[in-house]
């Protein structure tokens, strides 16, 4: 059992992750036997839902799921409705009220838009955990215009000790980016003779000629120790952690990854005029001399 698994994760670690949700359903399909554990162990980006009860937006992941339903966090129902789907306590449920509250609120100072959820679940020892899943999606208005989306999936754990909570948080990032202008400005430079069968094929090669596609993910961890005044106090406890972590995060993204990506692409291509820059080293070559004399 344990081999198969890490055979499926191992492969899921080489295919494109912009088709992460089409792998997983095809790896489910050929061992059904071991979706759980596949579901459970691979990142998926969010699916944004609609409660029936509310008319509220809510995200789907495996930490809302009870077999094909998930659990909407402002009715706490099941959507297909399931009869005996787990739900938190009375006390929990009303501190994820809270929270799911607070968090919109964050949703809305940092994302400026996009969905918010958030899930918790009793544990056997005592404590708790939950997930904070923020989504935000960019919908180009025209062909033109890049689109992409980004997604937070932070899964944390709680640890009363008197006075005091130690807190685990897991964080991951999902993003995925289309730029789609310079094949936009390829397809308009090129030339349709007429509107027949390959001409059209031949149009649609071009507009797919210079699209740039960035996608992957990021997890980090950390665990800290607060103090607590009440049970409300996790709420702030934890908005502290992940709102440190998703800045540490967004500026590696920023500096490392973006910042590497670019200098390579600078490296291998150049932008301004090769001619240009040619008489420029010779130009350089010649102060050169005249100082060497």
């Amino acid at each position: 059992m344990g081999d198969l698994v890490d055979s499926m994760l191992d492969l899921m670690r080489r295919l494109p992750p912009t088709h992460v949700e089409e792998n997983v359903a095809s790896l489910v399909a050929m061992c059904p036997d071991y979706a759980d554990d596949l579901l459970g162990s691979v990142d998926q980006p969010l699916k944004v839902m609609t409660d029936r009860a509310t008319g509220k937006d809510y995200l789907a992941c495996d930490y809302n799921r009870d077999g094909d339903s998930y659990r909407s966090p402002w009715s706490n129902e099941y959507d297909p409705p399931l009869e005996d789907g787990t739900t938190p306590s009375p006390k929990l449920r009303k501190l994820e009220i809270t929270a799911n509250e607070a968090f919109d609120t964050y949703r809305e100072m940092y994302y400026e838009g996009g969905v918010s959820s958030v899930f918790l679940w009793d544990l056997d020892d005592g404590g708790f955990a939950g997930v904070v899943l923020l989504k935000k999606t960019l919908i180009p208005q025209t062909p033109g215009e890049p689109s992409g989306s980004w997604d937070s999936i932070h899964v944390f754990e709680a640890a009363e000790r008197g006075r005091q909570a130690h807190y685990k948080l897991t964080s991951t990032i999902m993003l995925q980016m289309v730029d789609r202008s310079a094949s936009t400005r390829s397809s308009k430079d090129e030339v349709v003779k007429s509107k027949v069968g390959p001409e059209k094929t031949e149009q649609n090669d071009a507009k797919r000629d210079g699209e740039v596609a960035l996608s992957g993910s990021m997890t980090r961890q950390t665990e800290q120790d607060y103090s607590i005044q009440d049970h409300t106090s996790h709420i702030s406890n934890i908005g502290k952690m992940i709102e440190e972590m998703e800045i540490k995060m967004r500026n590696l993204l920023q500096e490392v990854y973006f910042g590497k990506t670019r200098d390579v692409v600078f490296d291998l291509r150049s932008i301004d005029d090769l001619e240009k820059a040619r008489r420029q080293r010779e130009l350089q070559k010649e102060l050169v001399g005249f100082i060497k004399r």
